[in-house]
């Protein structure tokens, strides 16, 4: 019938590049925020909308990745109906 796709997999490489992106960027705002010369409060402030941004960003990551997934299955599904009806279809039927 249909081939079953093979998954993508990340390489290690590409894995290990975006966790160490990901941590130079966070300690390189967190030093930023720590440095400022601002009052606490200020720097409090800032700290907190860094943290909400990055668990927003890996929210929208992950939303966008499970509506991608759930679009394969779905679209995996219609073609496995359409298989089976093509294979149970006769031309010659009515003749």
């Amino acid at each position: 019938m249909s081939e079953t796709p093979v998954k993508q997999q990340n390489t290690a490489a590409f894995y290990g590049q975006a966790v160490a992106s990901f941590a130079v960027a966070m300690a390189a705002t967190a030093v930023g925020i720590l440095r400022l010369e601002a009052d606490a409060w200020v720097r409090g402030f800032l700290a907190i909308a860094v943290l909400y941004l990055v668990t927003s960003a890996f929210t929208l990551a992950k939303v966008i990745r499970d509506r991608q997934e759930a679009g394969q299955i779905v679209s995996r599904v219609d073609q496995a109906r359409l298989e089976k009806l093509l294979a149970e279809h006769d031309p010659f039927e009515k003749l």
